[in-house]
């Protein structure tokens, strides 16, 4: 039985930043699905890291290029000749963007015009899509989720870099991929706030909680109050290839762009995933909180942001599977299993086909067949 009709089955597919936290999860849900998976990626980016916790070197021809290089990015996707490519690699911490704004500029703006430069002159059948954030809006933290229709920017440097990628996306399409006899297809995909096992990045809520927690330390944290869309890893991924499926068998969407995010019933306080995630973690009865709120705030953070997703339901019958809880089982349970040393490798197969397994049940149009 496989999702996404089966479409990537002995496909050669390219993930850029194969190695960070999304890509490990979308290499190994690709590789369960019978794809012949490449990667490219600066460098492995953090320690631990969920890569090398799942030994996908073993899996994967791993490709160490700078994205900015456009020589290097050209050679290897010509000498690899992908079927389907993922563009999943950015700087993609905020904190960092405020530290080093032109890296963050260069790696995510400079980095995607590389990527659609290289599929420009590629002269086989492909389909990409372009991952983006959630940020690229022009965020006025109103209650209702963005569409995908409404404003670019951004306030911050990280979020005006993500608008500027899809503005270059943009430009690209309309400049050379729209033409009929181009054999590449294009889309860009904007989700945010990403929870799961194996994310060890500088700044992430679930990251830095895990690090103090498995340590018996207090998280200290800065915007308790601040309302998100958490979701699942699996969640985007599942919106990622359902796109792909869907891209590569319909011409009509490609130089699309597409939302993938929660329900809206899915939106709690910061203060609240880490009570629910602490109290599965410590399976303490008694109430304890595990951070402590402190009053230096090193930089502005939008406190409300969503996503209307209505267009992904519309087009690729697509929508997201886990509720909150089961979304916080799945994210503690793979942390539990990491500190207690268990095989991670076989742990994370196991959260994807029970993730596909759920779908199924629940009759959405990617699930499993026969």
């Amino acid at each position: 039985m496989k999702s996404f009709n089966n479409i990537f089955y002995g496909k050669k597919v390219l993930i850029t930043g194969h190695t960070g936290f999304k890509g490990s999860w979308l290499s190994m849900w690709l590789l369960q699905l019978g794809a012949k998976v490449y990667g490219i990626s600066k460098d492995i980016p953090s320690d631990p890291s969920m890569f090398e916790s799942l030994k996908l070197e073993n899996d994967i021809e791993t490709n160490f290029a700078d994205i900015r290089d456009i020589d290097s990015v050209s050679k290897i996707i010509n000498d690899i000749k992908p079927d389907f490519l993922f563009h999943l690699a950015a700087q993609a911490i905020v904190s960092t963007s405020y530290e080093n704004p032109l890296d963050t500029i260069s790696t995510n703006v400079l980095g995607t015009a590389n990527i659609l430069e290289s599929l420009r002159s590629y002269e086989r059948s492909c389909t990409a899509i372009i991952i983006t954030s959630d940020k690229c809006y022009e965020n006025v933290e109103w209650e209702w989720g963005y569409k995908e229709t409404d404003l670019l920017g951004g306030k911050d440097i990280y979020s005006g870099s993500k608008g500027s990628a899809e503005n270059v996306f943009h430009a690209y399409y309309h400049s050379y991929f729209i033409k009929q006899n181009h054999p590449v297809r294009i889309g860009s995909a904007r989700a945010g706030n990403v929870i799961g096992g194996g994310d060890w990045a500088k700044d992430r809520i679930i990251a830095d909680a895990m690090r103090s927690w498995s340590k018996d330390d207090i998280l200290k944290i800065r915007s308790p109050q601040a309302t998100r869309p958490w979701q699942h890893v699996l969640e985007p991924l599942s919106g990622y290839l359902a796109f792909a499926q869907n891209l590569y068998s319909n011409s009509e969407l490609n130089g699309e762009s597409f939302n993938f995010g929660p329900n809206s019933d899915q939106n709690h306080t910061v203060s609240q995933l880490l009570d629910d995630l602490y109290a599965f973690w410590s399976e303490n009865e008694n109430n304890e909180s595990g951070y402590q709120i402190v009053n230096e705030i090193p930089f502005d953070e939008a406190g409300l942001l969503k996503l209307n997703c209505d267009k992904a339901l519309f087009h690729l019958k697509w929508k997201s599977v886990l509720d909150y809880q089961e979304c916080i089982t799945m994210v503690g349970s793979w942390y539990k299993d990491f500190y207690d040393k268990k095989d991670m490798h076989a742990k994370t197969f196991e959260d994807i086909d029970m993730y596909e397994n759920l779908a199924s049940e629940r009759e959405l149009k990617w699930k499993k067949s026969t």
